[in-house]
């Protein structure tokens, strides 16, 4: 099959799928007569293997640990097991952070509590105000974060 095709079958992305290509993910498959690439049937289950995974939010670094292991079915399964006890740690850290973020917001958002003109509302009163170091109603303790701290946030997220 060609690469529309193989697109269209699984749901992805031509560029995506020649990016796994790239990055190693995906085999290159062999030539037509025409030069068109000539995708199997294994490409397409690997191809929807990869899609499974990262639907589970898995990185490729992992999937490609995924696919090395699978490609030795006779080996123990304990470092799969440890990859994933290790992705099920990252999302519950995520997830942490992400309940802390909703009262953050949550706290936020209960500054300004009826709509009123701009210049006095609540939550751009408290950004602002941040943003000049004073204390922070959102941010627990009324801690202002670091631009350090900030800025990592940002690059990690």
């Amino acid at each position: 099959m060609k690469i529309g095709e193989l697109a269209k079958s699984t749901g992805c992305d031509v560029e995506t799928i020649r990016y796994y290509e790239r990055s190693g993910l995906l085999d290159a498959p062999a030539r037509a007569g025409n030069g068109y690439r000539a995708y199997t049937a294994q490409h397409q289950e690997r191809l929807q293997f990869i899609r499974h995974c990262r639907s589970l939010q898995m990185g490729l670094a992992d999937i490609r640990v995924l696919l090395e292991l699978q490609a030795h079915p006779e080996a123990g399964c304990q470092r799969i097991n440890e990859l994933l006890d290790h992705h099920l740690e990252r999302t519950r850290e995520r997830i942490a952070a992400l309940r802390a973020l909703e009262l953050q917001l949550s706290v936020l958002r209960h500054q300004c509590e009826q709509p009123h003109a701009v210049r006095d509302c609540g939550i751009l009163q408290t950004l602002n105000e941040a943003a000049e170091g004073q204390r922070c109603a959102c941010h627990a303790g009324g801690a202002v974060p670091h631009a350090e701290q900030a800025h990592a946030e940002d690059a990690a997220g």
